[in-house]
């Protein structure tokens, strides 16, 4: 992770610009999932890229808080994309999404419980051991509150860390919405975060939902990153340090240089950050 500051997530609209980029410590991140095939255009293209800048790969589907063991099928395609690419960087959420043979499209809550913290401990450790290295586990978004806890999610998280020796990434916009959506404090958050754990940060846009309006936020990754999840990454970065940033975009995709210019934002605030440091 060396020398990583903000990067953007890749889409194939933008495998030319990314290309030609030279910004410095500029980095990519894709999701595993659409890229665990043989060959093809989309591979030629990816590992191109690869020859110029770092890469990421960040899971949507492992599933890791199911209930049941993780895919196998699933695990061994992640295992020889990172052997192929040799990522800088691997990483899933905490959530599941598979039950009984059947995927669903959503990141999904879960109680956390001695017995979840069990199963996803094994889990990840499954993950870890056949892809040879550790695993960032992202904190989820939450729409409504969920009973039937044992842990705080902090906690929680804390303790899975020490427990499989993985290390988390921090989504700074999931934590303005779940604080939003559930009435906590999204400031109180960012400050208890274990910051000695976290080895990757994203930051994304966010709308209010069509029928609720700001009452419930919704995690859309379609627009710019707001104001105030701007403020809650620099009090990340003055108490914490510089991490890797990513600026997320998943819909209504702008060009590559509005997004660049996004990047650029997150990488000004971690550049202040060391300068002030040294």
């Amino acid at each position: 992770m060396a020398g990583l500051t903000a990067g953007i997530g890749l889409k194939p609209e933008h495998y030319d610009d990314a290309l030609r980029c030279r910004s410095a410590g500029v980095w990519f991140e894709v999701h595993a999932e659409n890229y665990m095939i043989e060959g093809g255009p989309r591979r030629n293209w990816l590992e191109a890229v690869r020859r110029e800048h770092p890469l990421s790969l960040h899971g949507v589907s492992l599933s890791l808080a199911g209930s049941e063991p993780v895919d196998p099928v699933a695990v061994a395609g992640l295992a020889r994309l990172v052997r192929e690419l040799e990522p800088a960087l691997v990483s899933e959420h905490l959530a599941w999404s598979r039950f009984d043979g059947s995927y669903f499209p959503d990141l999904l809550p879960f109680p956390r419980t001695a017995e979840a913290l069990k199963q996803i401990c094994a889990n990840v450790s499954r993950v870890q051991d056949a892809i040879g290295r550790s695993i960032a586990i992202e904190n989820p978004s939450h729409y409504l509150v969920l009973e039937g806890h044992d842990f705080e999610e902090i906690e929680f998280l804390t303790h899975l860390a020490r427990r499989t020796g993985c290390s988390l990434l921090l989504d700074i916009n999931n934590v303005f919405v779940s604080a939003r959506n559930t009435g906590t404090s999204a400031e109180r958050y960012v400050d208890a975060f274990p910051a000695d754990h976290v080895v990757e940060v994203h930051l994304a846009g966010h709308r209010p939902d069509p029928t609720h309006g700001q009452r419930l936020l919704i995690d859309s990754h379609d627009t710019a990153v707001a104001p105030e999840v701007w403020s809650l990454f620099e009090r990340l970065v003055a108490r914490a340090g510089p991490r890797p940033t990513l600026i997320e975009r998943d819909a209504e995709l702008p060009a590559f240089d509005v997004l660049m210019a996004e990047r650029d934002q997150a990488d000004r605030r971690l550049l202040l950050r060391e300068a002030k440091v040294a």
